[in-house]
C-alpha cells in the first residue's frame, strides 16, 4: 500500500510538472509571437492588405480575433484549444490540425529513420573506438568524426545538393517524392538519401563519442580490476560488464535525444524543401501564421519536456545507483 502511494505521488508530481511547464511554454510562445513586428493580415489576405482602408483592416482583425488585448486573445485561445479547436492557418486557409496532419508523416519518417540509424551506428562506432582505444583506427575515426560533426548542417546540405543533384544528377535536390509517386516507397527512399546523410553527419559522431567516453570511464572502474584478477579477458570485461553498465545511460540518452534529432531535421527540411513540420515551422514564423506557429511550437516544446522526463524516469528505474540515491534522500527527509 505504501509503495502504491509513493508511485502515485511520484507520477502525480511528474504530471503536474509537465502541465505547469506546458502552461508556461504556451504563455511565452503566445506573447512573443504576437509582440514581433509582423503583420498577420499579410499572411491571410496577401497583397490585398496594402489596398485596405483603416476600417477594412479593423474589420479583418476583428474577424481573425486580433483586435482584443493580448491577454484576452490568450484566454480565448486556451478556451478553444481545450476543446480541440486550434483555429485556422492564415496562410493555408485550412484548419491547423489538417495542415499539420498532411506534413507530420514526412517529418516522422525522416526523423524516425535518422534516429534509428544514428543510435545503431553510434553504438557500433562507440564500441569499436573503445575497443581499439588509442590505435590508429580509433584516432582516425575520432579526427574524422570531430571534423564532420563541426560542419554546419545548412552548408553541408547545399554542398551535397550541388555535387549529387546539380553536377552528377544522381539524386533529387528537394521534395519528399516525385510528382505522382507519393505511394512509391523506392521514390521516397531516394528523396531521403541526402537529408538522412546530413542528419547522420550532424549527430552520429556526437553520440558515438559519448558512448566511447562512457565505456572508457567504465573500463577504469574498480570492478574491472577485480575482473582481471579473476582471469576475465578484456573482451569479456568490455562486453559483459562495461557495456551492460553503460546501457542505462545509453537508453536515457536515446529518450532525451529524440527532440534533438527531430529538431535537427527542421533546418534540413528547409534547405531541401522537404514538406515536413520543419518547413512548416519556418513558413509559419516567416508569415506570422499565429495559430499554426502556436501549435507547432507547443508540439515541439512539449515533446522536449516529455522526452526529458521519460529519460529521467528510465534512469531512475533501471539504474541501481540512482535508486540508491533516491532511497538515501527519502531516508533523510523522513529523519528530518
Amino acid at each position: 500500500m505504501k509503495q502504491l502511494k509513493n508511485s502515485l505521488t511520484y507520477f502525480g508530481i511528474k504530471v503536474l510538472t509537465f502541465l505547469f511547464s506546458a502552461a508556461i511554454l504556451s504563455v511565452a510562445v503566445f506573447y512573443i509571437s504576437r509582440l514581433t513586428p509582423t503583420n498577420p493580415l499579410q499572411s491571410y489576405y496577401g497583397d490585398r492588405v496594402e489596398k485596405m482602408s483603416v476600417e477594412e483592416k479593423d474589420f479583418a482583425k476583428e474577424k481573425l480575433g486580433l483586435n482584443e488585448p493580448i491577454h484576452m486573445q490568450y484566454i480565448q485561445w486556451v478556451k478553444h484549444a481545450l476543446h480541440g479547436d486550434f483555429g485556422i492557418s492564415y496562410q493555408y486557409k485550412q484548419d491547423v490540425k489538417e495542415v499539420i496532419r498532411l506534413r507530420i508523416g514526412n517529418t516522422l519518417l525522416l526523423g524516425g529513420i535518422g534516429f534509428i540509424l544514428t543510435f545503431a551506428g553510434a553504438l557500433i562506432l562507440g564500441i569499436l573506438c573503445a575497443w581499439l582505444e588509442d590505435r590508429w583506427l580509433d584516432r582516425l575515426l575520432c579526427k574524422m568524426g570531430t571534423l564532420i560533426s563541426c560542419i554546419p548542417e545548412f552548408w553541408l546540405s547545399l554542398a551535397l545538393i550541388f555535387v549529387f543533384s546539380v553536377m552528377l544528377h544522381w539524386l533529387p535536390s528537394s521534395g519528399a517524392y516525385s510528382v505522382g509517386n507519393a505511394a512509391d516507397p523506392m521514390d521516397r527512399l531516394v528523396h531521403l538519401i541526402l537529408p538522412l546523410a546530413v542528419v547522420l553527419s550532424g549527430h552520429l559522431w556526437y553520440y558515438a563519442y559519448m558512448i566511447r567516453s562512457q565505456l572508457l570511464a567504465e573500463v577504469c572502474a574498480d570492478y574491472v580490476l577485480l575482473g582481471k584478477a579473476k582471469g576475465l579477458t578484456p573482451r569479456q570485461i568490455l562486453f559483459r560488464h562495461c557495456l551492460r553498465n553503460s546501457l542505462p545511460s545509453y537508453i536515457s540518452m536515446m529518450a532525451i535525444s529524440i527532440p534533438h534529432i527531430l529538431g535537427g531535421t527542421y533546418i534540413i527540411e528547409t534547405v531541401f524543401s522537404y514538406p515536413g513540420i520543419g518547413t512548416l515551422s519556418y513558413e509559419s514564423a516567416r508569415y506570422a501564421d499565429y495559430n499554426l506557429l502556436m501549435v507547432l511550437c507547443m508540439m515541439t516544446g512539449m515533446t522536449v519536456i516529455l522526452c526529458n522526463m521519460i529519460g529521467q524516469m528510465i534512469n531512475e528505474r533501471i539504474d541501481p545507483r540512482m535508486k540508491a540515491n533516491q532511497a538515501a534522500r527519502h531516508v533523510e527527509v523522513t529523519n528530518e
